[in-house]
């Protein structure tokens, strides 16, 4: 069953000590539009679900009229922290930039405060997004035609985040798009062997030679950029906020690791259901719905990745998925492997997500291990859905020149195709985006009428490149 999302407030903790809620209240009149001036009663509550960022709900309700509006705030937690870690700025950053001109679901946010004399840290406000969330993957209590339109809707919200054309909404500098992979197995390798060893939790070797295969492993499209763009971090069906009664994402949340980087690295995550569940009763078995069953509705890993791939016009991922699955599981593997050795501490929470972070380590680093050994992962083709966009009755020379595949599958990019892809991406990158301030500049200048002489460069640079006229026919390149 989904849980509404004002069920995931803590009521047991009604008295908030966490900040002074009266000058979070004159805060939000100045600076939020449409804030009640006068109230005759508030209340801040506590959400308890999966918060690395402390998140409380802030209702008002108007002196004036008496109508109740809802606010979310979250913010900073209190204390030291490391210098990159729990940036609600780019929180907000991305959030705006989104919400302001895109139609990927999020949370509108009204304001962001960077002054500590505040509350005490850093934290914007957004809008409360009443609908549903499916804390358990595995939908209990969905009836099976909802399941799979649920994972389906999954998939296409996921398609639209990774279709966003970042440089245009001024995210250009919101990450690096090159070696994400390559960057993230080094950073995690790290805090594995940091929470590990001498005194600490016992070291599996297994991780360590995970760790060796996943370097020699990196996809080359992962040191190219070519799949390149904005990425969520920690994109889960329980990140997602369902419209009450409708099977659609009205909001995505939880943007603290989101990034500019290896987007397939996103999609590998949001597949961890399908490999591994660490919540199940029987504890002889940590498999995923491939191992130890499908509840009825769920569709199958190919076909998620199918409905990904038609959404979001992205190749088939067959060639890399080993490697993009195991680095998902290596990462959960090292963030489990620090909560244990920080609940040893003394310096984490205890309880079950305690005793699941003992068991989590060794478990993902065994199903890492099981997946990368599994003969085929994925079949060579996309699996035809309902919805195919391949036209039947196209003869196979008109499917190959548009770069389909012949035989069945959805929308997928022939070679030529991917390649010609790969290489305007990086003409992107080496030529265009460097000289696009300067560009911007005579666009706003009173000269902006006229032609940058670096425009006339990179035209005939493209030229020689073949990159230019890209969609005229070769029967139409003399027509004047």
């Amino acid at each position: 069953m989904a849980s509404r999302t004002s069920d995931l407030l803590n009521f047991e903790q009604q008295v908030i000590t966490d900040f002074d809620v009266n000058s979070l209240i004159r805060y939000a009149q100045i600076n939020i539009h449409g804030f009640p001036s006068s109230l005759s009663k508030f209340t801040i509550s506590k959400f308890g679900h999966g918060q690395s960022n402390p998140t409380f709900l802030m209702e008002v309700i108007s002196s004036s009229d008496s109508s109740k509006q809802r606010y979310v705030v979250r913010k900073k937690p209190s204390g030291k922290l490391l210098q990159s870690a729990h940036a609600v700025d780019r929180e907000f950053q991305v959030l705006k930039a989104l919400g302001d001109h895109t139609n990927v679901p999020v949370p509108k946010v009204f304001c962001l405060c960077t002054d500590p004399s505040v509350i005490g840290t850093d934290f914007y406000i957004m809008e409360f997004l009443e609908g549903r969330i499916f804390l358990d993957p595995s939908l209990p209590g969905v009836a099976p035609n909802k399941r799979r339109a649920i994972y389906l809707q999954t998939a296409k919200t996921l398609a639209s985040l990774h279709s966003v054309g970042v440089d245009s909404i001024g995210l250009i500098k919101y990450g690096r798009r090159d070696n994400y992979c390559k960057r993230q197995v080094e950073r995690w390798a790290k805090q594995y062997i940091a929470s590990t060893g001498e005194g600490k939790p016992e070291r599996n070797p297994k991780m360590l030679d995970l760790i060796g295969w996943l370097r020699q492993h990196i996809p080359s499209e992962d040191t190219s950029g070519a799949t390149g763009g904005l990425v969520h971090g920690d994109f889960r069906i329980d990140n997602l906020v369902f419209h009450p009664i409708e099977d659609r994402v009205i909001g995505i949340l939880d943007w603290e690791l989101s990034t500019l980087g290896n987007q397939m690295c996103d999609v590998a995550y949001s597949c961890m259901p399908y490999i591994v569940d660490l919540n199940r009763d029987d504890t002889k078995s940590y498999g995923g719905f491939e191992i130890c069953g499908f509840p009825e509705g769920i569709p199958s890993q190919a076909e998620y990745l199918a409905e990904y791939c038609s959404a979001s016009a992205k190749p088939w991922p067959v060639e890399n998925w080993k490697f993009y699955v195991a680095f998902s599981l290596f990462r959960g593997a090292s963030i489990y492997a620090g909560v244990h050795h920080r609940w040893i501490q003394g310096n984490a929470s205890g309880g079950e997500r305690a005793q699941i972070a003992k068991i989590g380590t060794n478990v993902m680093i065994d199903s890492a291990w099981l997946f990368i050994n599994r003969q085929t992962v994925l079949p060579d083709q996309p699996p035809r859905l309902s919805n195919s966009i391949v036209r039947d009755h196209m003869k196979p020379v008109e499917k190959e020149s548009l770069g389909l595949p012949i035989e069945g599958g959805r929308f997928v990019p022939s070679q030529k195709v991917l390649d010609l892809r790969n290489k305007l991406l990086m003409f992107m990158k080496n030529n265009i985006y460097p000289v696009e301030n300067e560009l911007y500049k005579l666009a706003q200048s009173s000269m902006r009428w006229t032609i940058h002489p670096e425009e006339e460069k990179l035209k005939e640079l493209a030229k020689k490149e073949g990159l230019w006229n890209l969609f005229i026919p070769m029967c139409s390149s003399t027509v004047r």
